[in-house]
């Protein structure tokens, strides 16, 4: 990309396909303040690329899934690796920009994944040029664009009445909102366990909240002629984003929205057709109807609720056939649900490989059940795929952050104390433990309680036989943490 091209990178992608430009320069308008629709446009580049390649054979999709096109181009040897790699990367980056939260993405993370697309398909295109257009791909500059700022946004939804800005607003304020409660979720187990009405915490739980309701009003604003503000208006309303919850009439306006053709829509309705809300009895028939719509639209939880729905009629095979779609789309839920089903053999061959491989996608995606599972394979299992404890400690410390996740305390807490992590810390062993005990359950007490008196045990021995004082120190700092009359009152 040399400084003295004549072309600009918008100019660069029209030379390539002008039908690619308006997904093209709404992801790279919207990469700075409202990253997640960038992504959105990001995945729109994508599917209708597929498109683009499958022109020239001839190609006829039969599923409008993106992971499918992809694969089907790659079967019929239309694309090579490098670009069979590289549109599933964009696919997946996609699918984090509808749901960070689900990918416990930062603010920050989520912008600097929106701006590496935006890099990843110039690169591509590049890659693709002598191809679809017969010639090497010329020269040309990545110019900065002039951004849709949140404050040009907002001159348009609230001067102009705009329905889509007013929407657009409201998805930057949710967005902000929910890694506000992520934040929050942090500061609540930092260093074992601040209170939750500490001041830090408040402070970071209010403006959540605050966010929240600004994502509120502006879906409300948008929700008369807008359908995917009136989905949000209703997710709003489920949630008590403003206060009170309302599900009757959040569900009302999802089925609305959801009639309307509004692809999260309909994947909520069908959810709740499959186990059933306020307004909805279960209702099979109906959760398949719109949990099928949605998978059409590359949906991934409708994809793994379709499986759970195949699951429930005993249907495995075409359970198995649902979940790995979503798990192949990158939904780590699925992904975590799809390698207990290949452990088990459910629906489909056995295959302990293939389940680890896809418990380790899911682990880092941040799915916490499967990161808690590979924490253990890797800590106690040495067939399992990799043995980084460091990664396990990473992985036990998020459950435990997100979850409050009780085994992961107590098995944090036996690495720390056994030196399994390369290192022994009583203090923060005893500090799980005790973390541990105030989150239990009956049934967890019962198994913290030997852990508890061995740990005191093994203190009491090396106390015995040290004469260094800074460890005799930290001995004594643990040893208060475990003290008898803080277990015996907590049980």
């Amino acid at each position: 990309m040399g400084t003295e091209a004549e072309l600009l990178d918008s100019e660069f992608i029209q030379g390539f396909s002008a039908s690619l430009l308006d997904d093209y320069l709404n992801a790279k308008n919207y990469v700075q303040d409202v990253p997640t629709q960038s992504l959105l446009h990001i995945r729109s580049f994508t599917h209708r690329l597929t498109d683009l390649l499958g022109q020239s054979k001839a190609v006829s999709f039969a599923s409008p899934n993106l992971y499918d096109r992809i694969e089907l181009l790659n079967q019929k040897r239309l694309i090579d690796v490098k670009t069979t790699r590289a549109l599933h990367r964009l696919r997946a980056d996609g699918n984090r920009g509808a749901h960070p939260e689900k990918y416990h993405l930062t603010q920050e993370q989520l912008l600097a994944l929106a701006q590496k697309a935006i890099k990843d398909v110039l690169a591509l295109v590049e890659h693709l040029y002598p191809k679809v257009v017969g010639c090497e791909a010329p020269a040309y500059r990545f110019q900065a664009s002039d951004a849709i700022t949140v404050k040009d946004l907002c001159y348009r939804a609230v001067m102009e009445d705009d329905p889509n800005a007013q929407y657009l607003v409201g998805i930057s304020f949710k967005t902000k909102a929910l890694m506000l409660k992520e934040q929050e979720l942090a500061l609540v187990d930092q260093y074992y366990g601040t209170e939750d009405d500490s001041p830090v915490v408040k402070a970071v739980a209010q403006k959540a909240s605050d966010t929240f309701a600004k994502a509120a009003y502006w879906f409300a604003l948008a929700a008369q002629t807008h359908m995917q503000a009136l989905y949000e208006h209703g997710v709003s309303l489920i949630h008590g984003y403003q206060g009170e919850a309302d599900a009757i009439k959040g569900e009302a306006a999802i089925a609305t929205a959801a009639e309307a053709g509004v692809v999260n829509a309909m994947a909520l309705l069908g959810y709740f057709y499959l186990v059933g809300s306020e307004s909805f009895k279960p209702d099979l028939a109906q959760a398949k109807h719109f949990l099928q719509l949605a998978a059409e639209g590359e949906q991934t939880e409708a994809m793994a609720n379709l499986g759970v729905l195949y699951y429930q009629t005993k249907d495995l095979p075409q359970a198995y056939h649902f979940i790995s779609k979503a798990a192949q789309a990158g939904y780590p839920h699925a992904q975590y649900h799809l390698a207990l089903m290949l452990a088990n053999g459910d629906g489909c061959q056995r295959d302990p490989i293939a389940s680890e491989y896809w418990m380790a996608e899911a682990a880092e995606q941040g799915q916490l059940d499967a990161m808690l599972t590979r924490a253990q394979h890797m800590l106690n299992d040495e067939s399992g795929l990799g043995g980084d404890v460091s990664q396990a400690e990473r992985y036990l410390r998020e459950v435990i952050k997100y979850a409050h996740s009780v085994p992961a305390m107590i098995e944090l807490s036996m690495a720390l104390a056994d030196g399994i992590l390369g290192r022994i810390d009583v203090v923060g062993s005893a500090a799980l433990l005790n973390l541990a005990r105030r989150h239990a359950n009956s049934k967890e007490a019962e198994i913290i309680e030997p852990l508890w008196q061995s740990l005191i045990l093994q203190i009491d021995t090396v106390m015995k036989i040290t004469q260094d004082p800074g460890e005799i120190h930290t001995l004594n700092r643990a040893k208060d943490l475990l003290s008898a009359e803080d277990y015996s009152s907590s049980f």
